[in-house]
Order: structure tokens, then sequence, then C-alpha cells
């Protein structure tokens, strides 16, 4: 299949094109077009001059709009999920789920409205709030979740009347130029765009004057750099960064029944999610049973290819973040003890074995640096309250979990963690309603819900004086 860019209308070639690897077989599957700065000036200029009639037609035309781009993905989901798959590397079923949370986030956002706030109203004043919007989004996603993330920037910006340049991961661009193709046919020239690269246009987009919000989605570094270059339009801007997610395990717990949901915290999508649970803190009278559980679940998990049938964990996406994975594994087995895992696998790909590693320091890298992978320490605590001055030790902020059978208990201790969000007893609950965003280096700023739909608005107070 030959892949396009959107740019101003029209689905056209790219400068160049680029390789895109299957993870699963590290070897080339496909070809991706790929932007130059011309072509992206060119979107930039079509998005500015979009965005005043899209502006002025209103949620209710807006939301056609949006509902017929989540009716057109829904009517190609088994070719998304497959296509994500391919370039991804999660599992078959993950991917379709992705899908199905894409159309449903589409029509829930179509389905929202930002209405004026009276504040004040009585004889002598009426002040409102209002909201409008900003102007042209780039959205800029990683490459875990290709579509989902890219959706919830997607659905958001566009009822709220911002047109939106979509610019993809350079390792997983082509479900965002697959979706570009559905916009064509649906959206006026210039509202929704795409622009593949290989993370050499990130700089033109966070920096030009006529980008009015920059929505991106990555590594806490990354994201540095994006804020230092919205700086000189003081544009505004979404960031949803890296995390460092603990999981602390009450005294009170059914090793049984926690386990599993551990283990599925940790090991989903290969570990490559930002809310993944990436370390755990546990009683040291229950690390013995609950690192067996563990242990037994690393075993009877069956990593492979995500298009197999049976497969639970897919590759590492990408070899610079299974590298990585490498390295920390590695320092694990110097200063600390794996349990299961660990170990090469023969063939091409980039698989990791669920690693459960024991014995490290609270210091040591696996513990307080974002791993991203199924590479998961346990720790041993002594008593609550030091479990969760480890959990807030780090310099991240994103989420994290408490496990225990008494949740006013487990309300109380996540009331204490310093966290955009907590979970009690459940993992990677995020209605759409509800928004979420990091503390500390996890981000700025929010996605979802009405909040999220209102970073990509302008506040606006009317301050009228009534007639004496």
């Amino acid at each position: 299949m030959s892949y396009r860019l959107l740019v101003d209308g029209e689905l056209i070639d790219g400068a160049k094109n680029v390789a895109v690897i299957n993870p699963a077989t590290a070897r080339e599957f496909e070809t991706a077009p790929r932007a130059d700065a011309a072509i992206a000036l060119r979107a930039i200029a079509a998005a500015k001059k979009a965005f005043p009639s899209w502006a002025a037609l209103g949620y209710e035309y807006r939301s056609g709009y949006v509902e017929a781009f989540a009716a057109a993905l829904e009517a190609r989901a088994s070719e998304f999920s497959r296509l994500l798959t391919l370039e991804q590397g999660k599992p078959l079923p993950q991917a379709e789920a992705e899908i199905r949370g894409s159309v449903a986030a589409l029509r829930f956002f179509a389905s929202q409205e930002i209405k004026p706030r009276v504040i004040r109203d009585n004889e002598q004043e009426y002040i409102v709030e209002q909201r409008y919007p900003q102007g042209v989004v780039a959205a800029i996603t990683p490459w875990n979740f290709p579509m989902s993330l890219l959706i919830y920037k997607v659905g958001a910006a566009l009822m709220t009347g911002n047109p939106v340049i979509a610019k993809p991961a350079p390792t997983t661009p082509l479900t965002t130029l697959l979706l570009g193709e559905l916009a064509a046919a649906i959206f006026p020239s210039g509202v929704f765009q795409t622009l593949a690269d290989t993370n050499d246009l990130g700089p033109l987009l966070t920096s030009h004057e006529d980008i009015a919000h920059v929505s991106f989605t990555g590594s806490t570094p990354t994201g540095k750099k994006v804020l230092e270059s919205t700086v000189s339009t003081l544009k505004r801007f979404t960031l949803e960064l890296g995390g460092n997610d603990a999981a602390i395990v009450l005294d009170d717990v059914d090793i049984d029944k926690v386990a599993p949901a551990i283990f599925r915290a940790a090991t989903l999508n290969a570990g490559q999610i930002c809310y993944a649970t990436k370390r755990v803190y546990a009683p040291r009278k229950l690390i013995e049973p609950l690192t067996e559980a563990l242990v037994a679940l690393a075993k009877d998990a069956k990593v492979g290819d995500g298009l197999e049938q049976g497969t639970t964990i897919g590759p590492i996406q990408n070899k610079m973040q299974y590298d990585k994975l490498q390295g920390f594994i590695e320092d694990s087995r110097r200063n600390g003890r794996i349990v299961v895992g660990g170990d090469q696998i023969d063939g091409d790909g980039y698989f990791i074995r669920p690693t459960i590693v024991r014995d490290l320091a609270n210091d040591a890298r696996l513990v307080k640096e974002e791993q991203f992978g199924p590479v998961l320490p346990i720790q041993a605590y002594d008593d609550v309250d030091g479990a969760i001055a480890e959990a807030n030790s780090v310099e991240f902020g994103l989420g994290g979990v408490i496990w225990t059978a008494d949740v006013a208990r487990g309300i109380s201790v996540a009331s204490q963690v310093e966290s955009g969000t907590v979970w009690v007893n459940q993992h990677m609950a995020l209605p759409y309603d509800v928004a979420f965003g990091g503390a500390k280096q996890s981000g700025m700023g929010l996605q979802n819900g009405i909040e999220g739909m209102e970073d990509f608005t302008q506040r606006r107070v009317v301050n009228a004086r009534k007639a004496a």
C-alpha cells in the first residue's frame, strides 16, 4: 500500500521515503513519506487559513464532522488494528482495543460543548467567562500508543475549533497517515493534516509563530526541549511526559488476586506505557509470596509476534529502546538479583522476556529511572510511611496504584502519593470525562474531560456594568 501525507486537503508524496520497521522481525515492512520543511510550512499556512471558518462553525456543526471521523475509523477498525500491530508490535487484541478506544474517544468529544459560565449577574454587574479557540495545534505523539494518544488531542482540539497538524513518532507513522486518508474525505482543507518526519520537524512546529498550541506526549527530556522551543512565541502547550509509577501493596491483600493485576499493569504493551507500574513496594512479610506469584506469571507469559494467536507480550517497539532496556537488565544483574527473565531471546525482533528483579538498593537505576519495558523491581518495606516516601522520592509524578483489601485505607494512602492520578485496586482506568495530567516532571496541562478541552481554548472574561 502507498501511504501519503495529508496537506491542505490533498494526499501528497513526501520529499523522501523512509523505512518502517516491524519490531517483531527487526526488518523493513513498509515505507512512509517524509515531509520536509517546505511541506511543513505549507501545512502550517493551510491550517492558519482554515482556522477562522472552522472556529466559526460552532460545536453543533463541528460535532458532525468528528462523528463522521469516528464512523470512518470504526468502519476500517480491522485494517487499522493489524497495521498498528505491524508497526508498533503490541498483540493484536491490544491493538483492537486501542482502535475501539479511539473511536469511543472521538464520539465522547463529539458530544461535548464548553458553554459560557456566568460568574455574576446582579442589578449592577454581568460577568461571564467565555472560551474561544486558540488557533493551529501541533499534535506530536509517541510510538507506544500511536492512535489513542493522538485521538485524545485531535478530538478535543477539533471540537473546540482548532485545526490540527498531527506529527507521529518516526517509527510508527503509518496509522496516523492512514487516519489522514480518512480525514481527507471528511474535513475542510487544512483542518486536519499529517506530517511524518525523522524527528527533524519538531523544532519548526514548536517554535513557529503560526502554531498556537503544542500538545506533546513523550519523554521528559524531549518535553523539556519542546517547552524551551515554545518560549519565543509564548505559545500554549500540553505536555504529557514520563512516569515512574509505584505500586504500593498493603499488608492485607490476597496475593493470588493482586499478583495478576500487578503483572498486567507492569507488562501490558510490553511495559511501554507511561502509566505502567514500574516499581513495586510490598511489605517484607509478603515479598516472597508476591515474588513467587509474579515469577509464575512471567514464566506463563507468551512473548512473540503480536499477530500470532496467543501472544501476550509483543516486542519492544524499536532498537533504541531495546538497547536501553538491556542496559537496565545488566545493571540490575550487577547490583541486584534477577529472579526470572533477563536472558536473551534467540532470533530476530526486539523481544524481552518479563523480568523480575529483587534486592536492589532504593537508589538503583531500575528503581529511580523510567525503564519503559517489562523489567520490574520488587522492593520490600517495613512501614507504609516509608513506602510512601520512596514512592514520592523520584522526579516523576504521573500515576500510581495502591493494592489493599480496605478501600478506605487505600484512599488514605493514595492521598499521600504525589502524582496526577492514583488508582486504588485498579489500573489504567481513564474515563474520557475525567481529565488526567502529571505532577512534577511528568508533565503540564491536562488531557480528556472538559478540563482537557479547555486547555485548547483561551479564557476570556466579559465584565459588564449594567445601566444605573
